[in-house]
């Protein structure tokens, strides 16, 4: 059978350098299709679906709340042509019920060791409305190599640049952060694949630049250092959501190839400080993912936070607005204060403001989260920055041999700078 897995398109942030990264969702699904399965993908980001062209099975992966909208419409495309649709998917399962509205069937949970059994619904025209395994994980030693051949893998570059390739090393997260649905989706309990497993997906994969998706490394210091000392000998360069920033851990992940780290700034604390100058004294650059619009933010605290990024010399810097996702504290604060403005999931794109704010307006929360990107990125653009974390690494794999001349010239052209 041929099974078409369709990546509905979506936009990136306004203020932010567009480029494409492969999507792990699919890759990671594909996986656990039985071998037989003719698996078709396509990235509506960066292809075009041909409705017209047969297929057997639609399945429809949605990561984001903005994806939501166009996998509905996808969907009902597909349907008119009597072909059935199957939703999975972060975002699927964050908006079930109204997704089930435009499904022959919705997959709730993780897929490994499930698909057989779905796909002989399917051949018996048995197709259940909704497969729902939330709360019955797959041991997490049935996680396989992602499907990365499915890709075409030529289209995730910027501008010629090779970028990263994602992986995961665990699942879970024993953090409940205030605006996150991770807790929801893949529940509270920390549960790492088997390290070797792991190491061996790394390996396979031809590209020198990773991305380590899980929602946090800093989960178990040992098992942590265990993997990043495993690590060391690929010779692979990464970036991560935060590592904790502890001097063993910190060597351990330099010598593994930390590249650079994805970490939250809510304050203007000393201990934000300190964390930031650890990672740089290791060699580790970081990008700042900053919230906007929390209940203790007034106009001064968001102004007074831009000028503390500046001092603590970030390398790059992402600005958002708080954004009530279903499935979280925030939404279910928010939505029983009435403080939500529009469920127009299209406008949950994390740099609109959907909700009333406590100190200011909606307008002016918008206007600050403007002034952010301006302020932050006023002396060097973020092309400027990016080029600087690019070149960070390019002198890193220049240093132990993996790294690929022709990355430097493209550099320049992509980024604008003489080098």
């Amino acid at each position: 059978m041929k099974f078409r897995i369709i990546y509905p398109r979506w936009a990136k942030l306004h203020q932010q350098t567009e480029f494409h990264l492969p999507p792990h969702g699919p890759v990671v699904f594909a996986a656990s299709l039985p071998a037989d399965v003719e698996v078709d993908f396509i990235d509506e980001n960066l292809q075009e679906i041909d409705f017209d062209d047969p297929v057997d099975l639609v399945g429809i992966s949605m990561m984001l709340t903005i994806q939501a909208k166009r996998g509905w419409e996808i969907a009902d495309a597909y349907r008119a042509r009597g072909i059935k649709v199957i939703f999975g998917g972060i975002a699927t399962m964050l908006h079930a019920e109204e997704t089930r509205q435009h499904a022959d069937s919705v997959f709730l949970g993780e897929a490994e060791g499930r698909m057989e059994g779905v796909l002989a619904d399917f051949h018996r025209n048995r197709l259940q409305p909704v497969y729902d395994f939330q709360d019955d994980r797959p041991p997490i030693e049935w996680v396989g190599t992602a499907r990365r051949d499915i890709l075409e893998r030529d289209l995730y570059n910027y501008k010629g640049i090779q970028m990263v390739d994602l992986v995961h090393a665990s699942r879970g997260c024993r953090f409940n952060c205030y605006p996150c649905c991770v807790a929801f989706l893949g529940g509270r309990h920390f549960r790492p694949r088997p390290i070797d497993k792991t190491i061996a997906e790394m390996a396979a994969i031809d590209n020198n630049r990773l991305f380590i998706v899980d929602n946090s490394l800093a989960q178990d210091t040992q098992w942590e250092m265990d993997l990043f000392r495993e690590m060391i000998p690929l010779k692979k360069k990464w970036c991560s959501h935060p590592i904790e920033d502890k001097p063993k851990v910190l060597d351990l992940a330099a010598q593994a190839g930390a590249w650079y780290v994805y970490q939250a700034v809510f304050d203007c604390s000393n201990k934000i400080r300190e964390r930031i100058k650890r990672y740089h004294d290791y060699g580790i650059g970081v990008e700042g993912t900053i919230l906007l619009g929390l209940d203790e933010h007034t106009e001064d605290d968001i102004k007074r936070l831009i000028d503390f990024l500046l001092e603590i010399d970030l390398d790059l810097a992402e600005f958002t607005v708080l954004t009530p996702f279903p499935h979280t504290r925030v939404y279910r604060d928010l939505h029983e204060q009435k403080r939500i403005l529009t469920y127009d999931w299209d406008k949950y794109t994390a740099d609109q403001v959907v909700f009333q704010p406590r100190h200011m307006s909606p307008e002016k929360l918008q206007e600050l989260l403007d002034y952010a990107w301006k302020t932050f990125y006023h002396d060097e653009p973020q092309r400027m920055k990016m080029f600087k974390l690019m070149e960070q690494v390019m002198r890193r794999e220049q240093a132990d041999g993996t790294y690929r001349p022709r990355n430097r010239k493209l550099a320049r052209q992509a980024f604008g700078k003489k080098i």
